[in-house]
Protein backbone atom coordinates (compact mmCIF):
# COMPACT_ATOMS: atom_id res chain seq x y z
CA UNK A 1 0.00 0.00 0.00
CA UNK A 2 1.42 3.28 -0.81
CA UNK A 3 -0.60 5.86 0.31
CA UNK A 4 -0.19 5.08 4.14
CA UNK A 5 -2.23 6.66 6.69
CA UNK A 6 -0.24 8.68 9.02
CA UNK A 7 0.13 8.12 12.84
CA UNK A 8 -2.44 10.18 14.08
CA UNK A 9 -5.09 9.29 11.26
CA UNK A 10 -4.33 6.32 12.38
CA UNK A 11 -4.86 6.78 16.21
CA UNK A 12 -8.08 9.11 15.37
CA UNK A 13 -9.39 5.83 13.55
CA UNK A 14 -9.12 3.78 16.34
CA UNK A 15 -10.07 6.20 18.85
CA UNK A 16 -13.70 6.20 16.64
CA UNK A 17 -13.66 2.62 16.16
CA UNK A 18 -13.22 2.56 20.42
CA UNK A 19 -16.21 4.95 20.87
CA UNK A 20 -18.57 3.52 18.43
CA UNK A 21 -18.15 0.12 19.94
CA UNK A 22 -18.95 1.44 23.31
CA UNK A 23 -21.88 3.53 22.13
CA UNK A 24 -23.29 0.71 20.42
CA UNK A 25 -22.85 -1.43 23.53
CA UNK A 26 -24.71 0.92 25.91
CA UNK A 27 -27.22 0.99 23.18
CA UNK A 28 -27.02 4.57 22.70
CA UNK A 29 -27.25 6.01 18.69
CA UNK A 30 -24.00 6.95 17.46
CA UNK A 31 -23.74 10.55 16.92
CA UNK A 32 -23.43 12.12 13.83
CA UNK A 33 -20.11 12.54 12.58
CA UNK A 34 -18.07 15.86 11.78
CA UNK A 35 -16.36 15.04 8.81
CA UNK A 36 -15.18 17.95 7.93
CA UNK A 37 -13.28 18.11 11.11
CA UNK A 38 -11.26 15.06 10.13
CA UNK A 39 -8.05 14.69 8.20
CA UNK A 40 -8.43 14.49 4.23
CA UNK A 41 -7.23 10.83 4.00
CA UNK A 42 -10.23 9.94 6.33
CA UNK A 43 -12.87 12.09 4.54
CA UNK A 44 -12.01 9.86 1.28
CA UNK A 45 -13.89 6.94 0.53
CA UNK A 46 -12.59 3.78 1.85
CA UNK A 47 -13.03 -0.05 2.90
CA UNK A 48 -11.72 -1.49 6.01
CA UNK A 49 -12.44 -4.39 8.54
CA UNK A 50 -12.44 -4.38 11.92
CA UNK A 51 -11.01 -7.46 14.00
CA UNK A 52 -11.90 -7.56 17.66
CA UNK A 53 -10.38 -9.84 20.18
CA UNK A 54 -11.42 -10.48 23.54
CA UNK A 55 -8.20 -12.08 25.44
CA UNK A 56 -6.09 -13.01 22.15
CA UNK A 57 -9.31 -14.89 20.58
CA UNK A 58 -11.37 -13.61 17.56
CA UNK A 59 -14.55 -11.68 19.00
CA UNK A 60 -16.18 -10.06 16.08
CA UNK A 61 -14.62 -8.96 12.53
CA UNK A 62 -16.86 -7.10 9.79
CA UNK A 63 -15.86 -4.97 6.46
CA UNK A 64 -16.20 -4.07 3.57
CA UNK A 65 -14.20 -5.06 0.19
CA UNK A 66 -14.78 -2.36 -1.93
CA UNK A 67 -15.30 1.30 -0.94
CA UNK A 68 -18.37 3.27 -0.49
CA UNK A 69 -18.61 5.61 1.98
CA UNK A 70 -15.76 7.90 3.77
CA UNK A 71 -13.07 5.98 5.34
CA UNK A 72 -14.18 7.27 9.00
CA UNK A 73 -17.68 6.72 8.62
CA UNK A 74 -16.47 2.80 7.29
CA UNK A 75 -14.48 2.26 10.34
CA UNK A 76 -17.11 3.23 12.72
CA UNK A 77 -19.94 0.93 11.07
CA UNK A 78 -17.89 -2.15 10.93
CA UNK A 79 -16.22 -1.69 14.49
CA UNK A 80 -20.02 -1.40 15.62
CA UNK A 81 -21.03 -4.05 13.83
CA UNK A 82 -18.24 -6.31 14.28
CA UNK A 83 -19.07 -6.20 18.56
CA UNK A 84 -23.08 -6.07 17.92
CA UNK A 85 -23.96 -7.98 14.51
CA UNK A 86 -21.09 -10.59 13.73
CA UNK A 87 -23.26 -14.01 13.37
CA UNK A 88 -20.45 -15.95 15.08
CA UNK A 89 -20.77 -14.64 18.17
CA UNK A 90 -23.12 -13.12 20.77
CA UNK A 91 -22.80 -9.19 20.96
CA UNK A 92 -20.21 -7.73 22.69
CA UNK A 93 -21.04 -6.95 26.69
CA UNK A 94 -19.88 -4.35 29.02
CA UNK A 95 -17.96 -6.10 30.70
CA UNK A 96 -15.91 -7.45 28.19
CA UNK A 97 -15.44 -3.64 26.76
CA UNK A 98 -12.22 -3.03 28.63
CA UNK A 99 -11.10 -6.89 27.61
CA UNK A 100 -11.50 -5.79 23.84
CA UNK A 101 -8.55 -5.54 21.63
CA UNK A 102 -9.59 -3.29 18.12
CA UNK A 103 -7.63 -3.93 15.43
CA UNK A 104 -8.17 -2.21 11.59
CA UNK A 105 -7.47 -3.51 8.21
CA UNK A 106 -7.24 -0.63 5.53
CA UNK A 107 -7.79 -2.29 1.94
CA UNK A 108 -6.50 -1.63 -1.39
CA UNK A 109 -9.39 -2.65 -4.07
CA UNK A 110 -9.84 -5.75 -4.95
CA UNK A 111 -7.77 -7.18 -8.19
CA UNK A 112 -8.89 -10.16 -10.71
CA UNK A 113 -6.00 -13.07 -10.20
CA UNK A 114 -6.13 -14.81 -13.64
CA UNK A 115 -4.62 -18.24 -13.64
CA UNK A 116 -4.46 -21.21 -15.48
CA UNK A 117 -4.43 -23.95 -13.32
CA UNK A 118 -4.20 -25.06 -9.89
CA UNK A 119 -0.19 -24.58 -9.26
CA UNK A 120 -0.22 -21.06 -11.25
CA UNK A 121 -2.91 -20.21 -8.66
CA UNK A 122 -0.53 -20.90 -6.03
CA UNK A 123 2.48 -19.83 -7.48
CA UNK A 124 0.69 -16.06 -8.07
CA UNK A 125 -0.25 -15.98 -3.79
CA UNK A 126 1.70 -14.19 -1.94
CA UNK A 127 1.50 -15.34 2.19
CA UNK A 128 1.44 -12.40 4.41
CA UNK A 129 1.00 -9.85 1.65
CA UNK A 130 -2.48 -11.06 -0.07
CA UNK A 131 -6.10 -10.95 1.36
CA UNK A 132 -7.40 -13.33 -0.98
CA UNK A 133 -11.89 -13.15 -2.16
CA UNK A 134 -13.16 -16.33 -3.84
CA UNK A 135 -16.14 -16.63 -5.23
CA UNK A 136 -18.33 -19.28 -6.58
CA UNK A 137 -21.56 -18.12 -8.31
CA UNK A 138 -23.34 -16.01 -5.50
CA UNK A 139 -21.24 -17.37 -2.57
CA UNK A 140 -18.22 -15.28 -1.75
CA UNK A 141 -15.10 -15.69 1.20
CA UNK A 142 -12.40 -13.54 2.06
CA UNK A 143 -9.18 -13.95 4.53
CA UNK A 144 -7.67 -10.87 5.73
CA UNK A 145 -3.39 -11.30 4.72
CA UNK A 146 -2.85 -11.48 8.34
CA UNK A 147 -4.84 -15.28 8.58
CA UNK A 148 -1.97 -16.06 6.57
CA UNK A 149 0.01 -16.35 10.56
CA UNK A 150 -2.93 -19.01 11.39
CA UNK A 151 -2.76 -20.78 7.79
CA UNK A 152 0.70 -20.40 6.24
CA UNK A 153 -0.09 -23.91 3.45
CA UNK A 154 -1.11 -22.21 0.63
CA UNK A 155 -3.20 -25.25 -0.02
CA UNK A 156 -4.62 -24.94 3.51
CA UNK A 157 -5.53 -21.55 3.44
CA UNK A 158 -7.35 -22.11 0.18
CA UNK A 159 -9.13 -25.20 1.61
CA UNK A 160 -10.18 -23.01 4.51
CA UNK A 161 -11.40 -20.45 2.26
CA UNK A 162 -13.27 -22.73 0.43
CA UNK A 163 -15.00 -23.92 3.89
CA UNK A 164 -15.77 -20.21 4.87
CA UNK A 165 -17.76 -19.54 1.46
CA UNK A 166 -19.95 -22.78 2.38
CA UNK A 167 -18.67 -25.17 -0.50
CA UNK A 168 -16.08 -28.40 -0.48
CA UNK A 169 -12.30 -27.85 0.69
CA UNK A 170 -11.10 -28.94 -2.33
CA UNK A 171 -13.80 -26.43 -4.60
CA UNK A 172 -10.51 -24.85 -5.48
CA UNK A 173 -8.49 -27.87 -7.05
CA UNK A 174 -11.70 -29.28 -9.17
CA UNK A 175 -13.21 -25.72 -10.05
CA UNK A 176 -11.92 -22.47 -11.55
CA UNK A 177 -12.80 -20.23 -9.53
CA UNK A 178 -13.21 -16.33 -9.38
CA UNK A 179 -9.45 -14.72 -7.27
CA UNK A 180 -9.20 -11.62 -6.43
CA UNK A 181 -6.17 -10.13 -4.50
CA UNK A 182 -6.09 -7.16 -2.17
CA UNK A 183 -3.36 -5.87 0.42
CA UNK A 184 -4.03 -3.92 3.98
CA UNK A 185 -2.76 -1.52 5.78
CA UNK A 186 -3.39 -3.24 9.42
CA UNK A 187 -2.75 -1.44 12.89
CA UNK A 188 -4.34 -1.81 16.01
CA UNK A 189 -4.63 -0.47 19.74
CA UNK A 190 -1.60 -1.01 21.87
Amino acid sequence: MTDCLTQEEKTILLRLARQAIETGVRGEPLPALDLLSLPAALQAQGASFVTLTLDGRLRGCIGALEPYQPLAEDVREHALAAALRDPRFPPVTPAELPRIHIEISRLTRPRPLPYTDVQDLLNRLTPGVDGVILRDGWRRATFLPQVWAQLPDKEEFLAHLCLKMGVAPDLWRRKTLEVQTYQVEEFHET
